[in-house]
């Protein structure tokens, strides 16, 4: 996993580089490199902004996918102004997350 050294040096775990290696991920993008060990350090509100496709669900995703643990109960809530963002959300985290146990799924509501 050569390629993935900068996504291990940002301290993401072996379970992740897997998954990240599976989809082919090589590198992290600017926004990953500064979220990611910023969000997986301590527990802090982020504002961050990059162009589309730049990787900012697996900026966000990532550290929630490490920190976070199997669980019935509500752990982390991620608010999308659309549907179809939510639902391209959910099937982000949930191609992420490899073999952890983590159960994702989009909410959302009809427009009346």
């Amino acid at each position: 996993m050569v390629k993935l050294e900068k996504f291990r040096e940002l301290g993401l775990s072996e379970s992740t580089l897997k998954a990240l290696k599976k989809k082919g991920f090589e590198e992290p993008t600017p926004i990953q490199e500064k979220v990611i060990p910023l969000l997986l350090a301590q527990d802090v509100d982020v504002i961050g902004q990059a162009q589309t496709g730049t990787g900012k669900t697996a900026a966000f995703g990532l550290p929630l996918i490490e920190k976070l643990k199997p669980s019935k109960k509500v752990k982390a809530i991620i608010l999308t102004p659309t549907r179809e963002l939510a639902v391209q959300v959910a099937e982000e985290i949930n191609s992420l997350k490899g073999s952890n146990k983590l159960v994702v799924f989009p909410i959302y509501g009809a427009n009346q």
